[in-house]
């Protein structure tokens, strides 16, 4: 359970990080299920419905940059989701009823893992209530260095930023010259390993890439109230309902005036936000040291 200070934290800025969520025993089980599938991206040489590779990856040298529905893939990930002192916070956030909307696992590994531009998560999928935020689960001591998430406090209060490139098409990231943010007052969410961040999803974040000798690797859900439908529409309504964690099922959506931009027309580059995002504008950029790529914002 979250103290008051805590929500309200969470209410005026978007984001707060909770330590000590993740137990050691359950987090060296995901951290042993995550370097068996690191292991077996080598004979995967393609994007495919697990994997996300970096650019450069090879059976010599793998390099993940995440892996897809972790949920789904080991159980580990799917039995986290459902604990207790996870989902009580959850429902201090969001109400009694949550939903799944969906999950990832993001690697950073040292001295690589590709950043992330500027963004809102509202972006991607708008509902008809923005009682939805993403769930970050610190698999690594997180810092800077290793590419800890940036948020901007107080964006989830204000405009849904446009996410589309130069020819008009979604491409997943803001234009950071022409959005007016001022991004010198971005927060890392740092903390050790086996914290929980927890962020709005109409917040703007981003990460830069790992510089450290130190691996990142964030284990992300998307939460909603199960009020809140998915404005693209319901796809498989039976697994919809079986993304339901707690509370109860309902068909009458609750709408509250939020602003909305729709992701249309859908990004050329599919695959990722990884994929989305080389349409976009880049504010986080590549240096060379020590013949090694690092990251400078």
């Amino acid at each position: 359970m979250l103290s008051q200070s805590q929500k309200d934290h969470y209410a005026d800025t978007g984001a707060i990080v909770v330590p000590g969520v993740l137990d050691e025993f359950t987090r060296k089980r995901m951290k042993t299920v995550l370097a068996a599938l690191v292991e077996g991206s080598r004979k995967v040489s393609a994007h495919d419905d697990v994997y996300d590779l970096e650019p450069g990856h090879s059976a010599d040298e793998p390099r993940v940059r995440r892996i897809k529905k972790p949920h789904v893939v080991d159980t580990v990930f799917a039995d986290f989701m459902r604990s207790p002192k996870l989902i009580a916070i959850l429902q201090d956030l969001l109400g009694e009823s949550v939903r799944l909307h969906g999950s990832k696992l993001n690697l950073k590994a040292p001295h690589f893992g590709s950043p992330v531009e500027w963004h809102q998560d509202w972006a991607f999928y708008p509902h008809t209530n923005d009682d939805i935020l993403a769930v970050g689960v610190m698999l690594d001591d997180t810092t800077v260095a290793n590419g800890a998430m940036y948020v901007l406090p107080g964006t989830h209060k204000g405009p849904t930023y446009d996410h589309h490139g130069p020819d008009g098409y979604f491409c997943g990231a803001m234009d950071p010259d022409a959005c007016g943010l001022d991004f010198s007052k971005a927060v890392p969410c740092e903390g050790p390993a086996g914290s929980v961040s927890f962020h709005h999803v109409r917040v703007v974040h981003g990460s830069a890439q790992n510089t450290s000798d130190q691996s990142r690797g964030l284990l992300l859900y998307e939460m909603a109230a199960a009020d809140a439908f998915p404005l693209m529409g319901v796809g498989n309504y039976d697994d919809f309902r079986s993304r339901l964690l707690c509370g109860t099922e309902t068909i009458v959506p609750r709408t509250t005036v939020v602003p909305i931009r729709m992701p249309l027309p859908p990004a050329k580059n599919q695959g990722s936000i990884y994929e989305n995002q080389t349409a976009g504008k880049r504010y986080f950029g590549f240096v060379e040291q020590g013949g090694k790529k690092t990251a400078v914002a």
